[in-house]
């Protein structure tokens, strides 16, 4: 593996980029708590596991080659990403709980929670193709086995992930204590969430053609 402080220093850059992975952990955080948001992290980090193992294997170059492929499951992900939106601006504002007392969900919330993140990353293609693009580049041409340093840095990938979910969860609860105090802040922050994932949605729908 080569410079790979300047492969950290890519996914720093990414990571701290607003997008539909981001606004649902905040979203959670702030609105269902800490353990939701946290399952919704561990779905992200499932779907890049999976979008680098589908790189590591070549499927990428696949859906690269197959613009058809592409086009279908980018509208997928654009419709799934509007349906959410509208979704969380449209669903009743949960009762406000006490911070210090955040009761335990079920274990079928959670599941549910973790599905979101999942579908979030996992039918976005750009996220696939980000995976096959950017870690072959810091794979040094000289590897005897370019699978192994190619998947190491795939597993640095969803570790920083983690971490900067992490923070986004913290960040989400922070938020969530301020918006219990007014119903109105609450709703609103429904609204402004529901209407960002649309827009990322329609964003990917109208002008995330693979060029």
């Amino acid at each position: 593996m080569e410079h790979m402080g300047l492969f950290i220093g890519a996914l720093v850059t990414v990571y701290l980029l607003p997008g539909p992975d981001m606004l649902l952990i905040l979203q959670t955080a702030g609105t269902q708590g800490r353990r939701a948001a946290l399952a919704v992290a561990a779905g992200l980090a499932l779907a890049r596991c999976i979008h680098v193992t589908l790189a590591g294997l070549g499927l990428a170059a696949l859906l690269h080659n197959s613009p058809q492929t592409f086009e279908g499951l980018r509208l997928v992900g654009a419709a799934y990403l509007v349906w959410l939106g509208l979704h969380i601006a449209r669903s009743p504002l949960p009762c406000a709980q006490d911070p210090a007392r955040e009761p335990p969900m079920p274990a079928h919330s959670l599941a549910a929670a973790a599905l979101r993140g999942l579908l979030t990353n996992l039918t976005n293609p750009k996220a696939l193709l980000f995976c096959s693009m950017l870690l072959p580049q810091f794979v040094s041409v000289n590897a005897a086995d370019p699978a192994g340093p190619f998947f190491r840095l795939g597993a640095v990938l969803v570790g920083i992930g983690l971490l900067f979910d992490g923070l986004y969860v913290f960040a989400g609860v922070v938020i969530g204590h301020w918006l219990r105090r007014s119903v109105l802040r609450r709703r609103m922050q429904q609204w402004g969430f529901g209407a960002l994932l649309v827009g990322f949605g329609l964003r990917l729908a109208l002008v995330g053609r693979m060029d």
